[in-house]
């Protein structure tokens, strides 16, 4: 996923955050048992070396046969599944363009023994050769939006877990994708410690700020071609609703698909916090001077109160923000809260 490329596309808390963080990237001593729940297909969950395991996806089933040893990864957020789950894969995409990797994933190469990671130029898309190439038993596609053009030249390389409705490359929660992939690898159990660390790591931090609870917010990227409101309603909330934040009445106005806010409809944006972003900087439809420049947004309540703040895009926090996985959501809260913080109170 070439995250935020499209449109359709430290408080007292941190600390303990850290602490938090390196026992998700291993997610050992942090969990709780298996949960038993079925899969959205209705298959029974697999507990650990409980194979073959079969799953239906939007294009057919995967068939496991026994415990996949070697995985190849289709996206960044395929990659933090895998890793999230102790695992690194054979091969991945190179998200980051040859450039450094971000801090949270270094965190856990570094605890796991890795390294660094075996990559493919995913600059045309996915490389089926090189995933070929690498002997994978299983290939993960939970965090893709390319699967309907991939599935048909991934399928004769090995299983491709994947989701079970086109829709949910938009819609699933990292929970959902974490729990579908860790069925296919038979770790239901540490999936269940993954999400647990993160949940745990979370609440921590709201508990420590109890003045967000029932603050509305709203998140929007600066795209070339339009400002997009990122925090739709069927948008995963990834770790703003655990801090106690809730989306405005607005975002139902909103979809995947339909995400364009107007420069005359910026009042769509007014929540009690707004965070915005600017991956793209220049090259954006707007830079931020010019955006805090225009009448209509300069206006709004939220940006009047000073509760308005700028989310980085640098060190990836933008992406890790509007698209939360399993890796990345101890780091994003970390990350995220001291932000957050000053823009409720107004700083």
């Amino acid at each position: 996923m070439n995250r935020l490329a499209s449109p359709t596309g430290r408080r007292a808390a941190a600390r303990v955050l850290l602490a938090a963080t390196a026992c998700l990237a291993l997610a050992t001593g942090c969990g709780s048992d298996d949960s038993g729940d079925e899969a959205k297909d209705g298959s029974p969950a697999a507990g650990a070396g409980a194979f073959p395991v079969s799953l239906t996806n939007a294009w057919g089933r995967a068939e496991v046969e026994k415990k996949p040893v070697r995985i190849a990864t289709v996206s960044d957020g395929d990659t933090d599944i895998a890793l999230a789950l102790g695992i690194v894969p054979v091969i991945t995409p190179d998200a980051e363009d040859g450039g450094p990797v971000p801090e949270y994933k270094q965190r856990v190469l570094d605890k796991l023994g890795a390294g660094t990671l075996k990559l493919y130029d995913d600059t045309d898309g996915t490389n089926y050769e090189a995933i070929a190439e690498a002997a994978p038993d299983i290939i993960l596609g939970m965090n893709t939006w390319s699967m309907e053009t991939d599935y048909a030249k991934l399928k004769p390389i090995a299983p491709v877990v994947t989701y079970t409705d086109k829709k949910h490359a938009d819609t699933l929660t990292w929970q959902e994708r974490l729990k579908t992939a860790a069925k296919a690898l038979g770790l239901n159990e540490k999936a269940e410690a993954v999400i647990a660390a993160n949940k745990k790591a979370t609440a921590d931090a709201a508990a420590a700020h109890p003045e967000f609870q029932g603050k509305t917010y709203t998140y929007a990227v600066v795209h070339p071609e339009q400002i997009t409101f990122m925090s739709y309603a069927d948008q995963d909330p990834g770790v703003f609703e655990e801090l106690g934040l809730r989306k405005t009445d607005k975002a139902k106005n909103y979809t995947a698909e339909k995400n364009a806010v107007s420069l005359e409809n910026l009042d769509e944006l007014e929540a009690d916090v707004l965070l915005i972003t600017y991956p793209f900087g220049d090259n954006g439809l707007l830079s931020a001077s010019e955006l805090e420049k225009n009448k209509v947004f300069k206006s709004l309540v939220v940006v009047r109160n000073k509760h308005y703040a700028v989310v980085p895009s640098e060190n990836t926090l933008s992406s890790a923000v509007a698209y939360p996985d399993a890796l990345t959501s101890p780091w994003v809260v970390e990350k995220l809260t001291p932000i957050l913080a000053d823009a409720v109170a107004g700083k």
